[in-house]
Order: structure tokens, then C-alpha cells, then sequence
């Protein structure tokens, strides 16, 4: 079945169409959900809870534009309402103007280990780290997104690769 009547027949409410999109998909946005979330545990509850709102919201997808692009868009949406919604990004305080990059080369660091150290950070600094880094959002639309202002998104991004750096060099340490 090609993707535009699976889409359709998802529309209609099929079962079975319903199961082939979550068995095409699940992956991809499966790793989406990790990234932004604390544990395992977390992310497989955010990619139930982003597959409900993608099987809520599909009869507003118009086949413009990328399927995959709006359900990735949902999925990060929904991740951070869910966020939002718990109260998990209030505002920093700390005004950290400098914003030194994350340097990993030379570190035999496995991505394993600095995706652990990412799922690690508080919640505000996970969020900013991940969409600004790793999804290439601009501090403005991070700022919209998450409901902050854009010296916040600035702020949290700086102090979580501080952070990881500091995780990084005892990563290093530990290995020596």
C-alpha cells in the first residue's frame, strides 16, 4: 500500500491502516521521542501520546508538503505541550551570555554515552539543547515554542553545554 492511501485509509479510521503507519513510523519518531526525554520509560509514553494526536489530527494533513515533516513536527509538539503542560520549563533566572560549542571530537566519547548525558540534563536545558543543536531551531522559534523569551532559550542553551562539557570531561577522566 502506497503512502498516500494509507493516509486516506487512516482517515476513514482503519484499523489496520492505523498499524502499518505506527509500524512505518514508530522508529523514526521513536528516536525523536528519546532525544527529548529523560529515560526510555518517558519516551515510549510520548511517541503513544504523539501517535494519538497524529491519528486525531491526520484529516488536516493536505498532502502538501512532506508527510513525514508533519508528523515529526507533531511529534516534537506534542512532546513539548506535554512539558508545558507539567510545568517543567519555568524561566532561568541565570543570564549566560557566552556560548561555547560542545566539542567531542578527540573524546572517544559513544553516542550511547552522550545521548545518556543529554537525557541527563534538566528538563528546560534538554529541550533547548535538543531543538537548537540537534533540530537547527532558531532561539526566536524555541522561544515561541516552549514560551519563553528568546534570552531564555539563549540562556538555557549556553548553561546545557556547560553542563555537558563538564559530564564530558569526567567521561574523559574515567576512561583514562
Amino acid at each position: 500500500m502506497d503512502l498516500e492511501e494509507l493516509i486516506h485509509n487512516c482517515k476513514k479510521g482503519e484499523r489496520q491502516a492505523q498499524a502499518e503507519l505506527y509500524r512505518r513510523y514508530s522508529t523514526v519518531l521513536f528516536g525523536m521521542c528519546l532525544k527529548y526525554s529523560k529515560n526510555k520509560a518517558e519516551a515510549e509514553d510520548n511517541l503513544h501520546d504523539s501517535f494519538m494526536t497524529i491519528f486525531d489530527k491526520i484529516d488536516q494533513f493536505e498532502f502538501k508538503g512532506s508527510f513525514e515533516g508533519w508528523i515529526k513536527r507533531i511529534t516534537v509538539n506534542t512532546v513539548l505541550q506535554k512539558y508545558r503542560k507539567d510545568q517543567f520549563l519555568n524561566v532561568v533566572t541565570d543570564t549566560i551570555e557566552d556560548s561555547h560549542e560542545v566539542e567531542t571530537e578527540g573524546t572517544d566519547i559513544s553516542l550511547s554515552t552522550l545521548l545518556q548525558h543529554i537525557q541527563e540534563l534538566p528538563n528546560k536545558y534538554r529541550l533547548t539543547f535538543n531543538l537548537y543543536v540537534l533540530d537547527g531551531f532558531s532561539h526566536k522559534e524555541i522561544s515561541e515554542m516552549l514560551g519563553t523569551s528568546t534570552g531564555t532559550s539563549k540562556s538555557n542553551l549556553a548553561r546545557a553545554k556547560s553542563i555537558l562539557r563538564e559530564k564530558i570531561e569526567k567521561t574523559k577522566i574515567n576512561i583514562a
